[in-house]
């Protein structure tokens, strides 16, 4: 198979950044929101300097020859293609966030250079920073005689080259979190100052015995990648939940990987400080932007109603759902679909309290992952628990930057007498998956509920997700052997219905695509629909691969990474990869098998990568319900409509937006609209219902049951 279908899986990922990077230059977007796609590019990069780049400069330590299995590339070429293809995104994203500032500036928001402020502003700032700042800063100098304090991860500091004739010293403020970040100077105008500016501005003043040569404001990226396999812990004596806490503290102490500097790189002060830190110039960026854009959040935040952010949106009631009946009644009739954030999450917290305070119900069983600050879902089961339900909850331990969030969580459940349980040894447990057990006389029957995101009601309103409710009382068997599964350190082995991860998910995926490659070869057509956030299972690229030569028809809809090339002759000209990126996270995952007279469709919490595939448990979970089987074909074909966010591959593996031939359609604001209307069908007349020619119908049995 040729190379020339592959895509390096970090250079991939850069790219999806790139078109995240694309939104803060849309003039469609609202200038607020295209402020907070450069705060988003800048976050993601963190991480993946932390993550990946960590993964890479531990595996050039271990073995520098290693290549990874598509493009060939060793870990130290990786390297320096990343590092090069990130020097070429910086100034673009410098480019875009001062075009921002400036328009944003004609609309009264004004972020204020020192050097830029009136002489009463100046004096004002001068003041706060001798009774605000200069108190509470710690100023330390660095030399031969002193040694290197150690730099915390994503902070900011403020650097000084002091003259010295015993050679060279460095000054170092740290900029202190209690901090308030933006100092307002007025408020109509909104005229700001960041707080680092005004510390580097003031830097003399603290280093006043000292002359005081450059300065400049830098900010280190430290690895974070660490595992719960790692060789120092393997036989300690803690329990799994002191071992994370252990893991975690490590976390902050691993080599840093990248220096961001906002100054003159090439000071005496930070080329001594890359040396003591032993992070090379190809580790070193300049930018000219803050280096940190969060504030961007808060800019937002006091402006959500105006021009300058999107049009306020708030996730609509579902029409499949009455207010009349327990949601348990109206599942036992009907499998419930919910669509974030287009429709609410409130039923399934509804379902939950009302599982409660429901006395036929013995047992619930979930898995967590990721959860709200103030979960309303841990407070339900809390709930449960105190009441005398036997409530089980797998909590993620080892949800990369949750872990401290989930480990808090793990505590509160146990003293509130939930069954706590970790997933086994090696394998994060992703899967999003609910069993609710109701008992009345000698009648049990189950509630399944499987979706796409977790268990969050603020990503709820943020991120694109599917979730399915069902009594199927197959399903429900096959979930309870799941969880039983993962009581006894068990995986499961096989399914009839459900997908179940590690052992019979990619397995069978690939079978599904064996069964269409089958079909095309005998003359019959043939489709293959994935949405998924990355691909990167070499196993399904190359079985895709041959779907395509076979003559399948494929659409693959990916967020993220996407390690496949699509559109090369001979080998994956069948299929067509697209890429939105817009005012939601695309989040939910769906397959679909089979033209409309035999399709299987799945919805999951799996993307396409080996980690989920083969090294974690997840759950596919099959669509039977021909309406909602329906409803999410729809969201598909709505999708690979789209012709404002949507990004289209080409065979040298770039993406660009389609070219607008006819009605635009923003598959994200179409949803919202759709949302809007069909939360009116509630109580609009049928014949207003027929009307709405865009918006998805329920089907004749939902109209009667809605109207019970």
């Amino acid at each position: 198979m040729s190379d020339q279908i592959y895509d390096n899986r970090e250079l991939s990922w850069l790219k999806f950044n790139q078109r995240v990077l694309q939104e803060a230059t849309d003039e469609n977007v609202p200038l607020l929101e295209r402020l907070t796609f450069t705060s988003i590019f800048q976050s993601n990069l963190d991480e993946f300097f932390m993550v990946r780049v960590g993964t890479l400069f531990d595996q050039l330590h271990i073995d520098k020859e290693k290549r990874e299995n598509k493009t060939n590339m060793t870990s130290g070429e990786q390297l320096d293609a990343i590092f090069a293809r990130v020097r070429y995104l910086e100034p673009q994203k410098d480019k875009a966030y001062h075009d921002i500032m400036k328009q944003l500036n004609k609309n009264g928001i004004e972020c204020v250079s020192p050097d830029e402020l009136t002489n009463d502003e100046e004096k004002y700032i001068k003041q706060y920073f001798e009774h605000e700042i200069q108190p509470l800063l710690s100023p330390l100098i660095i030399d031969k005689r002193h040694p290197l304090p150690f730099i915390k991860n994503k902070k900011m500091y403020i650097t000084a080259h002091l003259e010295s004739k015993s050679g060279v010293k460095l000054g170092l403020l740290p900029v202190n979190d209690s901090f308030r970040r933006m100092i307002i100077i007025s408020k109509s105008p909104l005229r700001f100052v960041l707080v680092e500016d005004v510390i580097l501005r003031y830097a003399s003043d603290v280093f006043e015995n000292y002359n005081v040569l450059d300065k400049a404001i830098v900010r280190i990226t430290r690895n974070a990648d660490i595992s719960e396999d790692d060789d120092s812990f393997l036989d300690c004596d803690f329990d799994f939940r002191g071992l994370m806490e252990e893991l975690i503290k490590k976390r902050k102490k691993l080599a840093p990987v990248r220096i961001q500097v906002k100054g003159n790189k090439n000071s005496e002060g930070i080329k001594y400080l890359c040396e003591r830190l032993e992070l090379s110039e190809k580790q070193l960026f300049t930018t000219t932007a803050p280096l940190d854009l969060s504030f961007a959040f808060s800019l937002k935040n006091n402006f959500e109603c105006s021009s300058l952010c999107y049009a306020p949106f708030t996730p609509q009631r579902s029409p499949f759902i009455s207010d009349s009946m327990p949601i348990h009644s109206q599942v036992q009739k009907k499998d419930i679909l919910l669509h974030y954030p287009y429709e609410s999450i409130n039923p399934f917290i509804r379902m939950l309290n009302e599982a409660c305070s429901d006395p036929d119900v013995i047992s619930v069983k979930i898995t967590l992952y990721r959860l709200a600050k103030n979960s309303k879902v841990i407070q339900a089961l809390i709930d449960m628990a105190q009441r005398g339900i036997d409530v089980l909850v797998l909590v993620e331990l080892r949800a990369r930057f949750d872990e401290e969030n989930n480990i808090s969580w793990s505590r509160k459940l146990q003293n509130a007498g939930c069954t706590i349980m970790y997933g086994p040894k090696g394998l994060k447990v992703h899967s999003k998956l609910l069993l609710i057990t109701r008992k009345k006389g000698d009648k049990v029957e189950h509630i399944t509920q499987i979706g796409t995101g977790n268990y969050n009601e603020k990503t709820s309103e943020l991120y694109t997700d599917l979730s399915l409710i069902t009594a199927n009382p197959d399903i429900a068997s096959e979930a309870l052997e799941v969880f039983n599964a993962l009581s006894l350190g068990h995986l499961v082995e096989d399914t009839e219905h459900l997908l179940v991860a590690p052992l019979s998910l990619q397995n069978k995926i690939i079978n599904m695509i064996d069964n269409e490659i089958a079909h095309a070869k005998a003359g019959e057509k043939a489709f293959i629909g994935i949405k998924i956030n990355s691909l990167s299972d070499k196993k399904i690229i190359e079985k895709l691969v041959e779907a395509s030569q076979a003559g399948v028809k494929t659409e693959l809809i990916i967020r993220g990474i996407c390690c496949l090339i699509s559109k090369v002759k001979g080998q994956t000209e069948n299929i067509r990869i697209t890429s939105i990126v817009g005012r939601f996270l695309e989040h939910s995952r769906i397959y679909i098998f089979g033209t409309e007279e035999r399709r299987k469709m799945y919805i999951s919490s799996a993307d396409f990568m080996t980690r989920n595939t083969i090294k974690r448990v997840e759950v596919a979970v099959p669509i039977y319900d021909s309406d909602i089987q329906s409803k999410i074909m729809d969201i598909f074909n709505t999708i690979l409509r789209d012709n404002v966010k949507a990004r289209v591959q080409y065979s040298n593996g770039l993406y660009k937006k389609k070219n607008v031939k006819g009605k635009k359609l923003n598959s994200q604001l179409e949803f919202i609209n759709r949302a809007c209307k069909n939360a009116e069908l509630i109580t609009a007349p049928a014949t207003e219902q027929s009307e709405n020619k865009n918006v998805y119908e329920p089907s004749e049995f939902y109209r009667q049951f809605l109207m019970q």
